[in-house]
């Protein structure tokens, strides 16, 4: 079987380290808010090349605190509303509805998987505070117009980078491009932890300061409290873990990307539209994802031969139960794609033998 992402053998790589840093962490008798997360935090910073990073317990945490943020300094409030993606992973959401602050879903480009900036000016009323772009899949959402659009009505662009670690935009990387952006270190992510863990990027120091009181009870400084805050707080451990396989992203991606080129080369069957791979540096690869209106069969097909794959994501976000409120939107681009999507194996420890035999057994379906 080849897996779609085989998590011991990534992490193998790197086991000796990972379970040295570990010992030190158990011995240290200390395994919160210490020198583990700080110098993740630094090392963070340094590959961001700028910013502010704060260190917190999961991606969807991560988004959740920066509009939290944003209302406890006054530029947002309960019921003002957020541009956002449609095709998206219901996080990114999630971290809208739970500030009560109202999402506005907005079609994707069909080339890209990302939000169509063409549609988002006419989406704009006077409650809009925010775009959140979300670059899917791994492959940067972010354009001049989208600048022009958020200057011109005084909104804050806010990434969802929780798939994109390492992507860059006109030199600069994701997590830089916005006013700020919360990434995920879940572990299938391209710098995974080994349990769920989360950060901030920010060039606003305000907003960092806020961000930072807030993740831990709303607190800078012990048992005074400035906010009614959250408890989300990177571990000691996964901070260990995570400094140790930060150096080696880079290396990662330009597997990946070899990979996605080999496939975008080689897969030769008019049944199946495959992914723009874009400019150089914009696409990280996080996921591999083709279509087809014959989805389902492929994904059978490819599981007969053993080779796994996976759907992201089978059902629209509005049109899950817990959005019942939202159900009556109809977004027919969002709904194709939800339907047609077909994530096929990519990752960094994966053989050409194997990725060969991907291409060919595609090829024959």
């Amino acid at each position: 079987m080849i897996k779609f992402l085989d998590l011991q053998k990534i992490n193998g790589q790197y086991a000796k380290d990972l379970k040295a840093i570990a010992a030190e962490v158990i011995d240290s008798g200390w395994y919160l808010l210490g020198d583990k997360v700080k110098k993740f935090e630094s090392k963070l910073l340094e590959f961001q090349e700028g910013g502010n990073v704060i260190a917190v317990a999961n991606g969807l945490d991560a988004l959740r605190l920066i509009f939290k943020a944003y209302i406890e300094l006054g530029f947002m409030k309960e019921g003002d509303e957020v541009i956002v993606p449609a095709n998206t992973y219901i996080a990114s959401v999630l971290a809208i509805t739970d500030n009560k602050l109202v999402p506005v879903l907005v079609e994707p480009d069909l080339n890209t998987f990302n939000l169509d900036f063409r549609l988002i000016e006419s989406k704009v009323t006077p409650k809009t505070k925010a775009i959140m772009v979300v670059h899917l899949y791994g492959r940067v959402c972010w354009s001049n117009e989208l600048e022009t659009v958020a200057k011109k009505h005084n909104l804050k662009v806010i990434e969802d980078n929780a798939q994109a670690i390492g992507a860059r935009w006109n030199g600069i990387k994701t997590g830089n491009l916005g006013d700020a952006a919360g990434f995920s270190f879940y572990p299938g992510k391209n710098l995974g932890a080994l349990g769920d863990s989360g950060a901030i990027t920010t060039k606003d120091a305000e907003l960092a300061t806020a961000i930072r009181a807030l993740s831990n009870y709303g607190s800078a400084q012990k048992y005074v409290n400035q906010y009614q805050g959250l408890n989300s707080r990177m571990d000691e451990i996964q901070a260990a873990f995570l400094t140790v396989k930060l150096p080696y992203v880079e290396n990662e991606l330009n597997l990946r990307q070899e990979i996605a080129e080999y496939y975008n080369s080689n897969i030769n069957n008019d049944k199946i539209i495959l992914p723009s791979l874009g400019e150089v540096g914009e696409h990280v690869w996080h996921l591999y994802v083709i279509r087809t209106p014959q989805r389902d069969e492929l994904q059978l097909y490819l599981q007969e031969k053993g080779i796994q794959t996976l759907i992201h994501y089978p059902i629209p976000l509005y049109k899950q139960e817990c959005y019942s409120n939202l159900s009556h939107i109809s977004l027919p681009i969002t709904e194709n794609i939800h339907k047609e999507v077909l994530s096929l194996p990519m990752s960094p420890v994966m053989s050409m033998e194997d990725v060969e035999f991907v291409v060919q057994i595609i090829n024959q379906f």
